[in-house]
């Protein structure tokens, strides 16, 4: 089973890597696929109108998430890893003006926002709960081409015949790399067979695929595009936008805690506060649609930022090579969480969002502490085992509340879990693989409700709702 590290850790938009990002790589997806010979076109037919319809979680909860949003500008040919984020609100501006997308290489397309994009929560989609139609027509409204695509979490999106082969997948692996664990069960067998480190069989895994310079150019890329976002939210203070007038607050803690390092007082819980406003300052910066990376989704994108924040700050030796070790054993963890359950909230709960990214984070860290791979296996079952259950339900569907004290909760877990691994021998009760079996199950059986559709929990009790 191989999983890159650059599919888990993916530079986009906020607020959601499922509800945002998904569907506008979807909607580039379906524009290339105008342009090409992939589908059975009439002789002289030509699309002149697009349609695009949202269903399940997306329908649900897509007006919180940016969900419309990102498709227009998918529609206009952005994409999440090079759309500016300064300058969205005037490309939905001028499609709700003129009523038609335009983008390049393209003839330009009749497509009115109000109409013509609909969120139908009556018919979800069979798939997945993040389903979404989307459909092209000719200048008499004949139907030309309809594809039904699926964000499943993180960014990834597939066509419901891609899906379907997918999970054929699960259980024959044709990986041509030196170290396919689809399990942590492999992964330990593996490494004890190799000597190898979980983080450099990941390495050999990537180095099939590029070379050892744009491997680590690429991990370097990923980790100051998170970086720079932590340094953005510690900036910024206001108003979040969405309606329910959350304040940002990463910045005045911020600023508390460089004034008390100053005073020279002592502060028994220095270290988890740190750790809290990085976290907070990355999903800050989600809230607000800025530039996040998914780790592994935009929901869950603040928890490895920070514990490797947390980690440069408390460790002065701390170098880039520990980075990269960190960024890789944690897309190790990452692939196979996504490979036998999901990282989806609309799948499996927040479990699966920032359960996954705590394990991740955990496994790094514990990692560059120079931890055995029974170590950081033993770190990631731990921090994933004290999210089971958790449930999806953000008030008025908005990435904010819970959602960015979550991910500084989930820190402070992951970096705790790490500590309790290293100083152990490794041997423990519970198997990461039966965890995350357990995570499936558990997510398999909650209530709809609790699954990103805003219909439950929290969503529906805070008055301001």
């Amino acid at each position: 089973m191989f999983l890159s590290v650059f599919d888990v850790f993916k530079i986009g938009v906020g607020p959601s890597s499922s509800h945002t990002m998904g569907p506008m790589s979807a909607a580039n997806r379906f524009l290339d696929l105008i342009l090409s010979d992939d589908w059975p076109r009439p002789a002289g037919a030509r699309v002149a109108s697009l349609k695009a319809s949202l269903h399940g979680s997306l329908a649900f909860t897509g007006i919180g998430h940016g969900t419309g949003r990102a498709v227009v500008l998918g529609m206009m040919g952005e994409r999440p890893d090079t759309v500016d984020p300064d300058h969205m609100d005037a490309i939905i501006e001028e499609v709700e003006r003129t009523g038609r997308v335009t983008p390049a290489g393209h003839p330009g397309y009749d497509f009115q926002p109000k109409t013509d994009l609909v969120f139908d929560r009556k018919q979800p989609l069979p798939g997945h709960a993040n389903g979404m139609s989307l459909s092209a027509f000719d200048k008499d409204g004949r139907l030309l081409l309809k594809r039904v695509y699926y964000s499943i979490g993180g960014g990834f999106v597939v066509t419901d015949t891609e899906l379907e082969a997918m999970r054929g997948e699960k259980t024959t692996s044709t990986d041509r790399v030196p170290y396919p664990f689809a399990s942590a069960r492999q992964m330990l067998e593996m490494a004890r067979a190799s000597g190898l480190s979980i983080a450099d069989m990941k390495r050999a895994n990537e180095l099939t695929k590029m070379s050892a310079e744009a491997l680590d150019a690429g991990l370097d890329r990923i980790w100051e595009a998170m970086t720079s976002c932590i340094d953005r939210g510690l900036k910024v203070d206001g108003i979040m936008p969405g309606g329910l007038n959350v304040r940002r607050r990463a910045r005045s803690i911020h600023d508390k805690l460089v004034a008390e390092q100053r005073s020279n007082r002592l502060n028994p819980l220095l270290a988890n506060d740190w750790l809290s406003v990085y976290a907070m300052a990355v999903n800050e910066e989600n809230a607000g649609g800025g530039r996040v990376v998914t780790a592994p989704t935009n929901g869950a994108a603040g928890v490895i930022p920070a514990t490797i924040r947390y980690f440069q700050h408390f460790h002065e030796d701390a170098s880039a090579e520990d980075i990269r070790t960190f960024l890789l054993t944690a897309a190790a963890i990452g692939g196979i969480i996504k490979h036998n359950a999901s990282i989806s909230g609309a799948e499996v709960g927040c479990q699966g969002e920032v359960g996954s990214a705590a394990a991740m984070a955990a496994a790094g860290l514990a990692a560059v502490m120079d931890a055995s791979p029974e170590q950081i296996e033993n770190a990631a079952e731990i921090a994933l085992e004290h999210h089971l259950g958790m449930t999806c339900d953000p008030v008025a569907g908005l990435v904010q509340v819970p959602c960015i004290e979550r991910n500084a909760l989930g820190a402070v877990k992951a970096v705790t879990a790490a500590s309790l691994a290293v100083k152990g021998d490794g041997s423990h009760f519970v198997p990461l693989d039966a965890c995350i079996e357990t995570m499936r199950q558990t997510g398999n059986d909650m209530s709809e409700k609790y699954k990103e559709t805003s219909t439950g929990g929290l969503a529906v009790n805070v008055v301001e709702c």
